[in-house]
């Protein structure tokens, strides 16, 4: 008989490929691969792979098997594979997946059989047995060399392939000779050996085991199992085996005997219990398989994805629900593996945290990682950069004179950077006059002692990067000529290395301007520093006038915005004036941009817009860097490496559902702004797919009645509503018939042209939009299509209708009709009377109902239905029922011995049904007790008897209908008065028997069996006169006053209870009977038994 899931398979067909049955070799590795189509699946399939009926595999996944699934969104087909690494001997046998979604289910079986990794080919096990030295005769053996005969070889002629090893196996050992003669088999004991691997041993029927262990078990980690067999021998010692070694008695392994039943319990079951188990008594063994399952892990805390610079350490973390967890790290689609230690991977688990490092990312690590647990699975993106030096204080030109010192310093964004020094392309060498130093991000190239062979282009070059930063350094030579006395003051400014226009220095915020100025002039001139309109006096302090022989010093640390100003500087002697005007330009990076917000969102996208910021840092904007993060997480991914010139930005790559944040930083020549203000949380989300079979419920002359089902996709997104659209056939305007959305999935589409062809579509909207629209295939004709009446009378109106005073009634009648037709209801041939019975009437059906229904409710209605000149009606007959008055006229009509003749008229009021029977009750006149003597007596008589001589009795009836008796019972008229006779009593003589006799058991104790914990009694039966007395005995122990037993004795039989008992209670319990006449006695035998454990059922 097929299986039920072999029945669903040709009904769905889900499956698109399904795994084929293999022989694979041992040690080498099998992969079955599973495509669902997910075309026509409202959800996600899920997918199972068993082993056998039940085992699922699921629990099993890790190094030996593993289960993976990818999905393609364009072809909507699900991907399953399971891989069995490196297959063992106990892998084969059937196998089956099967998947499941929704209502729809499909399943497909395989079989996997396992072969021995050396096995060699039937001929060359045959050429194993045959001579090695034969020579020609190899290939057919020839015995003519040993019986010295020389026999001319016939030419061998073509013959049939024949099985030998088959021909061996069916034959009788007496033939095995004759046949190795005949085949050229030469080593008949190897053959022999050979053969006898090769025969199937015929299964031997078990004589120890009446019931042995089934095949497998399975449990979940931390509960507890228990393996049964049945031996035939209840007294048979047994031994439990796991792995090949015996089992000892503990906590954790009980091992019980109960009768032939053998159990062994495994407690707390552990990954570590995962094992083959045989049970053995004597030579006969039987084995089974227990497969722990654990339980599913789920990962509480997902992956984030990485953006690191080449070199830095990045930390996948993920926390999943329990602790000690197995999990599985992967790379793109390679498992990452805990055991190579030249691996550049290092693996970290604290309690639920388990932690993947990469000390130093490269390139290659660029890729998705997967870890998966068997309950889940996540996922990070990882993308390494490669480094970009940033220049952040480039070399500047140098004029020295001689003797002096010349300083080249520059200083890049990365302090790990080395580099190397040239001059006019020749690399420059440290000495007692030349250093190089390197502190941090700054490098520095110190030349004491300047000679004019010193001057010339000095370049500085960063160690791994194509960058260069050049400077000339220029020998300021020195003449001496004749001063006059007397000589004007004169600055000398040289600047242009920090010039970008006429007297402008640019200096970056933050950094130190320090201006020299060269000064000449005899006698030596007086120097004057002004701020705008304020003169600088100050010789320290954050901005400062240094002033030494023939050069005056403009110092600023820490340049500021505030620093940005004109500045003079005046010298005077007494022979003359020299002024000079600078403007100083602070610039910095620029301030962080502002309000950023999301201003639409796709199904893996968003749209990002932001305004500049405020200041631009006194330098050109060139653009903008974003970041992202999701909601929650505290690691921001890069969206762009290039700067972004817009401020509306597609961010793309998004997972849909998941709130994300969004910041931008800009940037100009000096630098990146600190970050915006974090926008407000935004999810990608798509419109869903469009609503499915879109139908015409009803048309009228003016109406549309449509109706359809949800749409297939909704997404994160969800579903707010619909809107209806309709536009005339010929035009291309669509009008919308609804101005609010609707929430269900029908709507009437009102006020439209009689006899035009309309067109009608349905949108699905939710928060990121509209989806596509449903339309119908065909325009509709707006006009009424004319339907007979017709009433759809309930079966239950089809009879009485019957009701109790006080109940309500609600009756729905549903007709058909079209247009709407007219509805009247009349009550016993007049019209329904509004006032006492409600009416209401609908398109579909009419409702009458009644509050709280009256006897004079009670009647036939009337429904009737007019379309025009066609009409239907229906009847139905409503009855409403009450209590009935008491009988009338009870009276007594005869008395004769112990009996009194009963007769009354049935009541007036029968309560509107039928009277099903009378209650009759009597009272003796003295004590005025009343007793009932009949119920539902059916006729308007009875005959009251068993009345007690000398009483006088009264008599009352009451009447009963469907709702109960009445409320009042009807008395009777007269009495009835039972007379005393003359009676008298002779009583016959006759002779007292002898009653005594010596105890004697009726019937005995009885051996019984009973469990642990349960109460029991044992049981006998005793007659004698006079009462004997009883003594009951446990094991010939007098049993005296435990509270523990309970001893009975009711009209001769005899009942021992037992509370509870314990194995302490068995044993031989009697009971003795003792009177002067004599003594007897019984015993019985109670065994006292331990529960035996449920079987293993699958």
């Amino acid at each position: 008989m097929p299986e039920p899931t072999e029945e669903r398979t040709e009904l769905t067909g889900l499956f698109v490929e399904k795994p084929q049955s293999v022989v694979a070799i041992t040690g080498k590795d099998v992969s079955f691969v599973v495509k669902v189509d997910s075309t026509n699946l409202t959800r996600k399939p899920t997918m199972k792979w068993l082993k056998g009926k039940w085992m699922d595999l699921g629990s099993k996944a890790g190094k030996h098997i593993q289960i993976k699934e990818t999905y393609d969104r364009n072809t909507k087909i699900y991907t399953y594979e399971m891989k069995i690494v490196k297959v063992v001997p106990g892998d084969a046998g059937g196998y089956r997946c099967e998947v499941t979604a929704k209502d729809k289910c499909d399943s497909c079986t395989f079989e996997i059989s396992v072969e021995a990794a050396e096995q060699e080919e039937q001929a060359d096990i045959l050429s194993a047995f045959k001579r090695a030295d034969a020579g020609e005769d190899e290939g057919e053996l020839d015995f003519s060399a040993l019986l010295k005969a020389a026999k001319k070889k016939k030419k061998p002629e073509p013959e049939v392939e024949i099985d030998v090893w088959e021909l061996l196996k069916n034959a009788h050992p007496s033939e095995y000779e004759k046949i190795a003669f005949q085949y050229g088999i030469t080593d008949l004991r190897g053959m022999l050996k050979r053969l006898k691997k090769m025969k199937t041993v015929e299964p031997k029927v078990s004589e120890a085991f009446l019931r042995r262990l089934e095949s497998a078990y399975s449990v979940n980690k931390g509960k507890k199992i228990v393996l049964s067999v049945e031996v035939t021998d209840p007294n048979a010692e047994i031994k439990w085996l796991k792995n090949g070694q015996e089992i000892k008695p503990s906590a954790k392994y009980i091992m019980e005997a109960d009768g032939n039943i053998r159990t062994l319990t495994i407690n707390k079951c552990s990954l570590a219990d995962d094992a083959a188990y045989e049970c053995v008594v004597g030579t006969d063994k039987c084995f089974t398989e227990v497969f722990v399952k654990e339980p599913p892990i789920t990962i509480t805390k997902l992956l984030d994805d990485y953006q690191v610079l080449v070199g830095e350490r990045v930390e996948f973390e993920i926390e999943v629900s329990e602790e000690g967890a197995h999990v599985i790290w992967m790379f793109e689609d390679v498992e990452l593996s805990r055991d190579d230690k030249n691996s550049k991977y290092r693996f970290k688990k604290d309690g639920k945290r388990h932690c993947l490092i990469i000390q130093e990312a490269t390139i290659e690590d660029n890729g998705m990682y997967y870890v998966h647990t068997n309950g889940g699975q996540s996922k990070g993106e990882l993308i390494v950069e490669e480094k970009e030096l940033e220049v952040l204080q480039s070399i500047a030109d140098l004029t020295v004179k001689s003797a002096e010192q010349a300083v080249f310093k520059c200083e890049v964004s990365d302090e790990k950077v080395t580099g190397k020094w040239f001059k006019d392309g020749v690399e420059v060498k440290p000495s007692d006059r030349i250093k190089i130093a390197h502190i941090g991000r700054v490098h520095r190239l110190t030349i004491d002692d300047v000679k004019p062979g010193d001057a010339g282009d000095y370049t500085f070059i960063p160690d791994g990067y194509a960058l260069s930063l050049s400077a000339k350094l220029n020998f300021l030579e020195i003449k001496i000529d004749y001063v006059p006395r007397q000589d004007p003051p004169k600055i000398h400014l040289d600047v242009a290395g920090n010039m970008v226009s006429q007297n402008t220095i640019i200096v970056v915020a933050g950094n130190k301007l320090r201006l020299d100025v060269e000064i000449t002039g005899e006698p030596a001139p007086t120097v004057c520093w002004m701020k705008g309109d304020k003169a600088l006096t100050e010789s320290e302090g954050r901005v400062r006038v240094e002033n030494r022989k023939d050069l005056s010093s403009l110092v600023i640390e820490g340049a500021e915005r505030e620093d940005e100003s004109n500045y003079t500087i005046t010298v005077t002697n007494p022979a003359g004036e020299d002024k000079a005007n600078l403007f100083i330009k602070i610039v910095d990076v620029p301030d962080a941009p502002e309000n950023v917000k999301c201003t639409g969102v796709g199904e893996d996208c968003a749209t990002i817009i932001w305004e500049p910021p405020k200041y631009d840092g006194g330098a050109p904007l060139k653009g903008y860097l974003m970041e992202r993060k999701k909601k929650g997480s505290s690691r921001w991914t890069k969206l762009n490496f290039d700067i972004y010139e817009k401020t509306t930005y597609e961010a793309k790559r998004m997972i849909e559902g998941i709130l994300y944040e969004m910041r931008v930083f800009a940037v100009n020549g000096i630098g990146m702004s600190a970050p915006s203000l974090n926008s407000k949380p935004f999810m990608p989300i798509a419109p869903t797919s469009e609503p499915t079979k879109l139908t015409v419920e009803d048309v009228t002359d003016t109406t549309c009645s449509l109706k359809w089902l949800a749409p297939e996709k909704i997404g994160a997104g969800g579903l707010d509503g619909y809107l209806i659209e309709y536009c005339k056939e010929g035009e291309t305007e669509w009008h919308p018939a609804n101005t609010d959305l609707v929430g269900r999935q029908s709507f009437t589409v009102k006020n439209l042209p009689t006899g035009e062809k309309v067109n009608f579509r349905v949108v699905a909207v939710n928060i990121a939009g509209q989806s596509p629209p449903a339309l119908l295939e065909q325009p509709v004709t707006v006009r009424e299509i004319m339907e007979h009446p017709k009433i759809r009378l309930p079966r239950e109106l089809r009879t009485k209708y019957i009701k109790r005073v006080g109940e309500k009634v609600n009756l729905v009648i549903p007709f058909q009709g079209k247009p709407r037709p007219a509805v009247t209801w009349l009550k016993d041939g007049q019209p329904v009377d509004e006032k006492k019975v409600g009416i209401r009437n609908s398109n579909v059906d009419s409702i009458l109902f009644i509050r709280s229904a009256e006897r004079d409710h009670s009647g036939k209605y009337t429904l009737i239905l007019k379309i025009e000149n066609m009409e239907d009606s229906a009847t139905i007959e409503i009855r409403i029922v009450d209590k009935p008055g008491p009988p009338t006229q009870v009276h007594v009509t005869d008395v004769w011995g112990f009996n009194a003749a009963l007769e009354w008229k049935p009541p007036k009021d029968d309560g509107n049904c039928d009277i099903i029977g009378y209650t009759i009750q009597k009272a003796d006149k003295k004590t005025k007790e009343w007793f009932t003597v009949y119920e539902r007596n059916r006729r308007t008589n009875c005959t009251v008897s068993d009345l007690v001589i000398g009483n006088e009795y009264l008599f009352r009836v009451y009447s009963e209908n469907l709702c109960g008796l009445s409320e009042d019972p009807c008395m009777s008229k007269n009495t009835a008065v039972i007379a005393k006779t003359d009676l008298a009593c002779k009583r016959p003589p006759y002779k007292e028997k002898d009653m005594t006799s010596p105890p004697k058991f009726t019937a005995p104790l009885v051996n019984r069996s009973v469990t642990i914990g349960y109460s029991t009694a044992i049981s006998c039966a005793v007659r004698g006169f006079p009462k004997p007395k009883i003594i009951w005995m446990k094991n010939k122990m007098i049993i005296g006053d435990d509270p523990k037993f309970l001893m009975q004795n009711n009209q001769g039989v005899l009942t021992l209870n037992i509370r509870k008992p314990s194995t302490f209670d068995s044993g031989k319990y009697s009971c003795k009977a003792v009177n002067a006449l004599g003594e007897d006695e019984v015993e019985c035998k109670l065994e006292v038994v331990r529960a035996t454990p449920a079987e293993k059922r699958d």
